[in-house]
């Protein structure tokens, strides 16, 4: 039988009791002294019998009743549930307990006046104190009832038995009491746990903590909750957790944890009921046995590296509890047929999404299915494309909130019938798809629909000039990259709870009505960009209430910016405009603004000092205007990440204009900056350096080598001189493990949070709101290119060229093995082509020309399979042109200008000794090529006649005399 604990409110009640049963006090004076959980220790266990009945204990009223039946008296005291006015015992019932369970009651009286153990139980209150130690140590602040006083079950996040005091239950995450620091990782030891022997429940998410010692969790047989999820485990699953039968709910979410999920691992967790293991890097083959848990009701695997089939078919007899089925995000292969659900008949959430190569079928004719999907997401596989042409399966589920197919290429028409009277719809994605047809059959109203994305598939029309009529609640509207045409429908203002629209890459016209920027109270995301609309910039509004985000760019607007632009945005992207006169921020209230993007518009004047305000600004272009004059001197510089200011007129020295130690890329080309570029070695995090066609003199300096993020280096056209620093060839050129490149973010990337009936591990709408930066333009191969994002991860190259560097090219610089451009041309360099060059093995544009250079071009260039332009034009190089490997694809261009190179034609004998040594091949064509059958004739006689001679004279020298 459970104990039953003595109620604090009860012990004036059991004190009378005791009173009266011994004729005098049973308790000492000090009794008022002692605490009340010293009381609750006060249990009894067993039945109280009289004759053949018991006392029945109403656990909710605190009443016991009790009846003798035949006299008999015999008495074992039972569990006690008392309740501050209802004493079940009195002097009488004390004289009907026996001998020795009088002495038993004296014994725990005794025991709790001696205070032998009061409150939770003393181990139990060490292993709770290291925990708190452990969190210290990390730098995090621990629930304040931890103290080390009172009794621990009463302290914040523990819970204990009622009655048997061990601690049950701890909860050490979710509430946000516990505060970790970024930089810290709690170490925290898993053995300390084995104290508690009665623990049911253990909850650590979120913590970032660093786990050790799994072994301690073995001998918590009782344990049916364990989420240790948000932490930094790492290695595989423990073994110790295949040991805890009792398991109903693992939740290891959101760690590091590697390796494969065995068979072992979860064949022996038969009342497993959720398993959570999403966002983490486990691998290898999904278990069959994992399918086969008979109780399993939630199954999340999403986010892993898993790969192979997923090990189900048509005869797989699945739980019938199973709800809930999520293996997004991994590398699963081969065939999944939705006819091999047909025995789940509880299912209610699918999530397949992001396995490229797995094959959906949906398709089973005269099947309906006993289940009634909730949610079904089926993102990015290769799902059945006549799902949408013939929705068989689709038409069954007649309760279906959250819909994703997007990124199938799915053919077909635009699904309008997916929104009729009855539909439940909630989430509806159909984005990156090859649909067509219009939104102008959407005349159903649909006061579900709270997300609607059909962006980048081919849908025409315009939008529905009711659209509020017709989506009254929509949170999230997504129909970028389509053709929808005509105006922006003025009853958009109407959709009051609207937090993100996206009309951008479409065919647009008109202008944007004004109420989009000042009368929503909840909309974050405005973006119309490429479109064809025109009208003043921002509609003449000035107050930018909630918004976040405005993406402008690349239609017609016109006008100046407002002198009192105000509001809470993050990101202001207006380029590709006609945006004109001064830039004037002298009463701009944009205390959040962050990325501010202009360029390519006709603003003109100087960059006033006012702009100095603007001090959360990460990413800053002004590039493609018309500014002059010097970048103001801010007293407090910009903390800007990104900055571009490329193709102005500006002039001075600029660096008192930012803060050097945040700069990661800086593009300062096409301006007129003067003066030395001693301030370079104070970018500690630059990445990107591009300084082109400006008006720097005096020397490269020699801490450019001390900046190890470097990736772009462009010095090109300015009045450089002096010699080229070797230790630039220790430069790594890569993307180092542990940089990242920081981005400007509105500080979340989900919207539409607290959809109804939405999975708590499903992300809302995710959208991607980091800004997308405008590209560079770096000269390379010959040409000027334009690189877009993927410059950072892809693109390494110097260019020095058109300079007055002098000196010979280091030997040094062909160590940068990852460099894909260097080009030196046009400056006065001597000497010869260092043969180190052959060591940039990833090389694909190297150019020298127009220099001072001598001697042969290098053999071992012919190694650079990856060069695909070359030039030393105009130099004073000498001997052959290679035409093995990637140079016999090189024209004769490449070579012009050096009168004393030559071009190695077939059978030429002037080249041999530039050639590369020969291979024994190539020596063994040679002398077939060559053989001449009569001079081998008589140089094989001449050697037998003088071998001859030779023994003659050797052996026979008496023959010789005489002769």
């Amino acid at each position: 039988m459970v104990p039953v604990p003595l109620l604090p409110a009860a012990v004036p009640h059991f004190e009378a009791w005791a009173g009266q049963a011994a004729g005098s006090p049973l308790l000492p004076p000090h009794y008022s002294g002692l605490r009340a959980s010293c009381w609750r220790r006060l249990y009894f266990l067993g039945d109280l019998r009289l004759g053949r009945s018991a006392i029945n204990i109403d656990k909710k009223k605190g009443n016991g009743q009790k009846t003798r039946p035949n006299g008999e008296n015999s008495v074992i005291m039972a569990s006690l549930y008392l309740s501050p006015t209802n004493p079940l015992w009195t002097a009488t019932a004390y004289r009907d307990m026996s001998r020795w369970h009088r002495v038993l009651l004296f014994l725990c009286l005794l025991h709790s006046m001696l205070g032998i153990s009061c409150g939770c139980i003393p181990e139990e209150r060490a292993a709770l104190m290291e925990i708190r130690s452990s969190l210290m140590s990390a730098q995090s602040e621990p629930p304040v009832s931890w103290s080390g006083r009172g009794d621990c079950c009463s302290w914040e996040r523990i819970r204990c038995n009622n009655s048997t005091r061990p601690v049950q239950t701890t909860d050490d995450g979710g509430g946000g009491t516990i505060s970790v620091s970024v930089s810290a990782c709690i170490n925290l030891n898993l053995t300390i746990l084995s104290s508690f022997r009665e623990l049911q429940l253990l909850d650590f998410s979120s913590n970032d903590a660093c786990i050790q010692n799994f072994e301690g969790l073995e001998g918590l047989s009782k344990l049916q909750y364990l989420n240790l999820s948000g932490n930094s485990l790492s290695g595989s699953i423990p073994g110790s957790i295949s040991k805890l039968v009792s398991l109903k709910v693992i939740n290891l979410d959101r760690n590091n944890i590697s390796g494969a999920l065995q068979n072992k691992d979860v064949i022996n967790l038969r009342n497993l009921q959720e398993l959570h293991l999403r966002s983490n890097r486990l691998s290898g083959t999904l278990p069959s046995s994992l399918f086969a848990l008979p109780r399993l009701q939630y199954l999340d695997l999403s986010e892993n590296l898993f790969e192979g089939f997923i090990p189900v078919n048509s005869s797989w007899n699945c739980s019938s509890f199973l709800q809930t089925l999520k293996l997004s995000g991994n590398d699963l292969s081969g065939k999944f047929e939705f006819f091999w659900l047909r025995y789940c008949g509880k299912l209610q959430r699918i999530d397949l999404s992001g396995n490229a190569n797995l094959v959906v079928q949906m398709k089973f004719p005269g099947w309906v299915p006993q289940f009634q999907l909730k949610t079904l997401r089926l993102s990015g596989c290769k799902l059945d494309k006549s799902i949408i042409a013939e929705p068989h399966f689709l038409r069954t589920q007649s309760r279906l909130e959250f819909l994703d197919l997007s990124n199938n290429n799915l053919p077909g028409r635009m699904p309008n019938w997916l929104l009729t009277d009855e539909a439940t719809i909630v989430y509806l994605d159909i984005s990156n798809n090859m649909l067509d047809g219009s939104l102008n059959l959407m005349l159903q109203q649909q006061f579900s629909l709270q997300l609607l994305n059909i962006s980048r598939n081919s849908i025409i029309g315009e939008l529905p000039t009711n659209i509020s009529s017709v989506f009254p609640n929509l949170r999230i509207l997504d129909v970028s990259h389509n053709i929808i045409s005509g105006v922006i429908p003025l009853s958009l203002c109407s959709i009051h709870n609207i937090e993100l629209l996206d009309l951008s890459n479409n065919k647009f016209i008109g202008e944007v009505p004004a109420c989009l920027f000042t009368d929503w109270s909840e909309l974050k995301i405005l973006k119309v960009s490429n479109n064809n609309l025109g009208g003043m910039i921002l509609s003449g509004a000035s107050n930018l209430s909630t918004l976040w985000e405005i993406y402008l760019d690349s239609n017609k607007f016109e006008g100046s910016l407002p002198i009192n632009l105000s509001g809470e945005g993050h990101i202001m992207d207006l380029h590709g405009n006609n945006i004109s006169g001064r830039l004037d921020t002298s009463f701009w209230n944009l205390s959040l603004l962050e990325a501010l993007i202009l360029a390519g518009n006709s603003l003109t004047g100087e960059i006033r000092y006012e702009f100095c305000s603007l001090t959360s600004v990460k990413l800053l272009d002004l590039s493609d205007n018309s500014f002059a004059g010097p970048l103001p001197n801010c007293s407090t510089t910009l903390p800007l990440n990104f900055l571009n200011m490329s193709c102005n007129s500006l002039s001075g020295s600029p660096d008192a204009f930012f803060n050097p130690s945040y700069i990661e890329v800086l593009d300062l080309s096409y301006n007129q900056f003067t003066g030395n570029l001693e301030w370079i070695r104070e970018l500690s995090q630059i990445s990107h350096l591009l300084l082109r066609r400006n008006k720097f003199e005096g020397r490269i300096p020699s801490d450019l080598c001390h900046l190890q993020f470097m990736r772009i280096v462009d010095f090109s056209h300015n009045i450089l001189s002096g010699s080229v620093p070797p230790c630039i060839g220790n430069i790594p050129f890569e993307v180092l493990p542990d940089y990242q490149y920081l981005r400007p973010t509105t500080g979340g990337s989900f919207f539409g949070g607290g959809f109804e009936s939405m999975d708590l591990d499903d992300s809302s709408y995710m959208y991607d709101s980091y800004y997308d930066m405008q590209g560079f333009t770096f000269t390379t191969k010959g040409n000027p290119y334009t690189y877009g994002q993927n410059i950072f991860f892809l693109m390494f190259g110097i260019d020095f060229s058109a300079n007055m560097l002098s000196g010979e090219i280091p030997k040094e610089l062909g160590n940068m093995s990852h460099i894909k451009s260097l080009n030196l041309s046009y400056n006065f360099f001597t000497g010869q082509i260092p043969p180190t060059f052959a060591n940039m093995s990833e090389i694909e544009s190297l150019d020298l020309s127009h220099n001072r250079l001598i001697g042969p071009i290098p053999w071992q260039l012919t190694r650079l399979s990856s060069l695909e332009v070359f030039s030393v034009a105009y130099n004073n190089l000498s001997g052959c042109v290679p035409n093995t490997a990637q140079f016999g694809s090189f024209q004769m261009d490449s070579y012009e200008g050096n009168t004393n190179l030559h071009k190695a034609s077939q059978g030429s004998k002037s080249c041999t000794s530039n050639s590369s040594p020969a291979t024994y091949s190539e020596m063994e064509g040679k002398v077939l090529e060559d053989f001449d059958p009569i001079l081998y004739l008589v140089t094989a006689v001449s050697f037998v006649l003088a071998f001859c001679a030779t023994f003659w004279f050797s052996f026979c020298p008496s023959i010789v005399l005489r002769v």
